[in-house]
C-alpha cells in the first residue's frame, strides 16, 4: 500500500506542478467533421458523451474510440444553457503493423523494441531487435517517421519491410491491420493555468495513470502482452539513465514504485498477494493451512518467480547488445 501510495502521491504533485491542461471547452470546430454538421460551436463545454460524465480529454477519446463510428450523444453547455445533440464521429483510416520502435539515449532509431501479440508483424517472424532499413524499397534507417508515412501511404494491401537482424538482411512481406480513428472534429481550449484546474486535471490524470498499469497487467495475463516485453532492474536502469531532467526521472520512480505495488498484490505465492489469498482460504476452511503445505505452495512460487526473473534478466541483456 506504500509503494501505491506513494507512487500515486508523486505523480500527482508531478502533472498537477505541470499544469498545462485541455478544458471541455471548444475552440476551434472544423467544418469538415461531425460536430460542425450537428451544430457544436466555438464557446461551448462539452459536459457528457452518451450520458458519460467528460472529466478531460483522455474521457471523451475512450468514448469516441469505443462508439465503432456509430452516433453518440452529446451533452454540452452553451451560455449557461443545457443542449443535446446527436453526433456523427468522423473515421480516419490508419494502419497497423504492431511494431513499436524506441530510440537508443538521445539517438532516433528504427529499431524494433517490442512487437504486439498476434499482431501482422509477429506472425510474418519480425522480431524484437530486427531495425528496419527500408519500406518498400525505401530508405528509412534511423528515422521512424518515415516508417509511419511510408506504410501509411502504400496503396498496395502488403509492405515489404526490409529488416537487418543481427548480420543478415532480410525482406518480409507484411499486410498491415486497417484500423479507424473516430473523431468530434474540435480542438480545445487550453484550461487556465491555476490551483484549481491543475488539482482538478491533475487528480484524474492520476486516475488514468493508475488503471493504465492495472490494463497493461491485464494484457500480460490474457496474452496480449509479450512476456519479452516484460522489463527487471537491468531494462528499467537503462530507462533512468536515459531520462531527460528532474521531470522524466519523477515519472519513472512514480511508475516504477506503482507497478511494485500492483505486482506485489497479484494472487501469486510468494507475493503478499499470493499471502492474502491463502488467509482467504483459511477463513473459508475455518482452520489453518498445514504449515508443510502452505511451505511447499511458498516454495514452488518462489521458484517460478526466479525462473521469471532470470528470463526478464536475459532479455535485458539482449535489448543492451
Amino acid at each position: 500500500m506504500v509503494n501505491i501510495i506513494f507512487g500515486l502521491l508523486v505523480y500527482f504533485i508531478l502533472v498537477a506542478s505541470i499544469g498545462n491542461y485541455v478544458s471541455q471547452e471548444v475552440e476551434v470546430v472544423d467544418n469538415r467533421y461531425g460536430a460542425y454538421t450537428a451544430g457544436i460551436e466555438a464557446g461551448d463545454e462539452i459536459i457528457k458523451l452518451n450520458n458519460k460524465r467528460i472529466r478531460n480529454k483522455s474521457d471523451l477519446d475512450e468514448i469516441l474510440q469505443g462508439s465503432k463510428g456509430k452516433e453518440i450523444k452529446v451533452t454540452l453547455k452553451r451560455n449557461n444553457e443545457i443542449i443535446e445533440t446527436n453526433v456523427m464521429p468522423t473515421a480516419i483510416k490508419g494502419k497497423d503493423t504492431g511494431i513499436y520502435l524506441g530510440a537508443s539515449g538521445e539517438e532516433i532509431t528504427t529499431k524494433i523494441v517490442a512487437i504486439y501479440p498476434g499482431s501482422p508483424a509477429e506472425i510474418e517472424g519480425i522480431q524484437v531487435n530486427d531495425v528496419i532499413l527500408k519500406i518498400n524499397g525505401k530508405d528509412v534507417e534511423n528515422d521512424p517517421y518515415k516508417v509511419v508515412e511510408y506504410i501509411k501511404e502504400n496503396e498496395e494491401e502488403t509492405c515489404v519491410f526490409t529488416i537487418k537482424r543481427k548480420d543478415e538482411v532480410k525482406e518480409i512481406s507484411v499486410t498491415p491491420n486497417i484500423t479507424y480513428t473516430y473523431l468530434l472534429g474540435v480542438q480545445f481550449k487550453k484550461a487556465e493555468n491555476n490551483f484549481i484546474n491543475n488539482v482538478y486535471y491533475g487528480f484524474w490524470d492520476t486516475v488514468d495513470f493508475s488503471v493504465s498499469i492495472i490494463d497493461n497487467l491485464k494484457m500480460m495475463f490474457t496474452g496480449k502482452v509479450n512476456a519479452n516485453q516484460l522489463m527487471g532492474p537491468i531494462g528499467i536502469s537503462g530507462i533512468v539513465a536515459d531520462t531527460k531532467g528532474i521531470s522524466d526521472f519523477i515519472y519513472i520512480l512514480a511508475l516504477i514504485s506503482l507497478s511494485l505495488g500492483v505486482t506485489n498484490l497479484l494472487p501469486f505465492p510468494p507475493l503478499d498477494g499470493g499471502k492474502v489469498v491463502i488467509y482467504i482460504i483459511e477463513a473459508i476452511r475455518r482452520k489453518p493451512m498445514k504449515e508443510k503445505t502452505e511451505v511447499t505452495i511458498q516454495m514452488l512460487g518462489f521458484a517460478i518467480l526466479i525462473g521469471l526473473s532470470i528470463f526478464v534478466t536475459y532479455n535485458d541483456i539482449l535489448r543492451i547488445f
